[in-house]
C-alpha cells in the first residue's frame, strides 16, 4: 500500500468537528419505524443500518431524515425527533458509532419537514398516494393549498403555522444535541417544506413567506438562524438544497448559489447539493455524478464547503470529485447500501490502507479484494 494519501481520504474540519475523511452515508429513508407502538422511534433495524456504516469505514453517517413533528413524517412509519422517547433511542445509535467506528466516524442527523408531500404510503406499502386518516394519514402543510400530482391537497400554512414550524426545528436540534449527535443537516431539498418554500414553482404566496426570491428564502434562513442559535458554537450545520428543480421557472444553480451564500452568513457551513423534487413529471437526466456540477458551482462562487451526491458509486470517481475541487467531499447512498464496507474497498482499490474495526482484521489481508 501507498502512504501518500488520496484526496478521499485527507480529513476535513467543519468548526470543531473533524472528520477523518471525504467519504460520507448520505441519509436514506428506512420507513421501518413502528406507526403504532412507538411512532418516529428508530430500533434494532436503525442500530444496526447505521452501525454498519460506521465499522465499514465510513467518516460521516447521516440518519434518515427524522421529522420534527409527528405531521412532518414523509410516511407513518418516518423516524422523528419531536419528543425525548426518540432523542433517547437516537442516543443508543449515537454511542453505538462512537465507540465502535473503524475510522472514528461521526454521526449527523438530518431534520426534515415533508410538508405537502407528508403523510403518503411508503415504497415498500403495496400502495401509493396520501395515507387516510382511517389507515393513519393526517392533514398536511404547505405553503399554499397547491397539492403534489397524486397527493392530497395541503392546508395553506398561517403565520402560526410557520412560526410553530420554526419552533418545532429548534426544539428537534436542541434534543439531537442531547442525543449526542455531532452535526445537524437541515433537509432543504427533494420537494419537502423548506424546498416548496423555496421554489417559485410551489410557493405562489404574496405575504413575506413568498414573492420574491428573498421572501421564498425567509422558512429556510429563519429555520437555520433557530436551529443554530441552539446548537454549541463548535458544531456544524448542514443543509441539504436541491440546486435544479429540472423545470423551466425553477430554481437553478444561480438561485442555489445565492441561497448558499445567504445560508453561510447565518451559520451553515457545508451545503449538501442534491436536486429535483419539487414538482413531478420532471425529466432529470440521471447518471453517474449527474448532480456534481451543481456542487462544483455552488462551491465555487459562494465559497462554501460543499457535497457532492447522486450516483457516486465507483473509488475513482469520488477520488476524482474530490481531487479537483468539484466538492469538499461525497455523500453515498445506493453504492453504501450494496457495500457496507465501501470505504474499506474504495481505500483499497486507491492504494491505500484505512483502518478496519479489530474484530474485521482477519478481512484486511492484501488478496481482500
Amino acid at each position: 500500500m501507498s502512504n501518500s494519501v488520496p484526496a478521499l481520504f485527507r480529513p476535513l474540519s467543519l468548526r470543531s468537528l473533524e472528520l477523518s475523511h471525504r467519504g460520507w452515508v448520505s441519509p436514506m429513508c428506512q420507513y421501518s419505524c413502528d406507526p403504532v407502538a412507538a411512532p418516529g422511534v428508530p430500533h434494532d433495524w436503525h442500530l444496526v443500518h447505521l452501525g454498519a456504516f460506521a465499522t465499514g469505514g465510513a467518516a460521516l453517517v447521516m440518519t434518515e431524515a427524522a421529522a420534527v413533528s409527528p405531521e412532518g413524517r414523509i410516511s407513518p412509519r418516518d423516524a422523528g425527533l419531536w419528543n425525548d422517547d426518540q432523542a433517547e433511542a437516537w442516543q443508543r445509535i449515537t454511542s453505538f458509532v462512537h465507540r465502535f467506528s473503524s475510522s472514528d466516524a461521526k454521526i449527523g442527523v438530518q431534520l426534515s419537514h415533508a410538508g405537502r408531500k407528508a403523510s403518503v404510503y411508503w415504497p415498500f406499502a403495496g400502495r401509493s398516494g396520501t395515507v387516510p386518516a382511517d389507515d393513519g394519514g393526517w392533514s398536511t402543510l404547505g405553503p399554499t393549498t397547491s397539492a403534489f400530482e397524486g397527493y392530497a391537497a395541503p392546508q395553506a400554512m398561517t403565520e402560526a403555522d410557520i412560526r410553530g414550524v420554526i419552533q418545532d426545528f429548534a426544539d428537534a436540534a436542541d434534543r439531537a444535541v442531547r442525543a449526542g449527535f455531532d452535526t445537524i443537516e437541515l433537509h432543504g431539498a427533494h420537494g419537502y417544506l423548506l424546498h416548496q418554500f423555496q421554489s417559485p414553482l410551489v410557493n405562489t404566496r404574496t405575504d413575506a413567506w413568498g414573492g420574491d426570491e428573498e421572501g421564498r428564502s425567509r422558512l429556510t434562513l429563519e429555520v437555520i438562524d433557530a436551529v443554530r442559535a441552539r446548537i454549541p458554537d463548535g458544531m456544524p450545520l448542514l443543509l441539504r438544497i436541491s440546486a435544479s428543480d429540472w423545470a423551466e421557472g425553477g430554481i437553478d444553480g444561480d438561485s442555489s448559489v445565492r441561497l448558499a451564500r445567504r445560508a453561510k452568513e447565518h451559520g451553515v457551513d457545508l451545503v449538501d447539493v442534491s436536486t429535483g423534487g419539487a414538482v413531478a413529471g420532471t425529466r432529470i437526466p440521471v447518471g453517474p455524478g449527474y448532480q456534481t456540477g451543481f456542487a462544483a458551482q455552488v462551491r465555487r462562487e459562494a465559497g462554501i464547503a460543499v457535497g457532492a451526491v447522486g450516483l457516486i458509486t465507483s473509488a475513482v470517481q469520488a477520488e476524482h470529485i474530490v481531487a479537483t475541487g468539484q466538492a469538499d467531499g461525497v455523500f453515498l447512498a445506493r453504492a453504501a447500501l450494496r457495500d457496507p464496507h465501501w470505504w474499506q474497498r474504495a481505500a483499497f482499490e486507491l492504494g491505500y490502507s484505512l483502518e478496519w474495526a479489530p474484530q474485521y482484521e482477519r478481512a484486511a489481508a492484501r488478496s481482500v479484494y
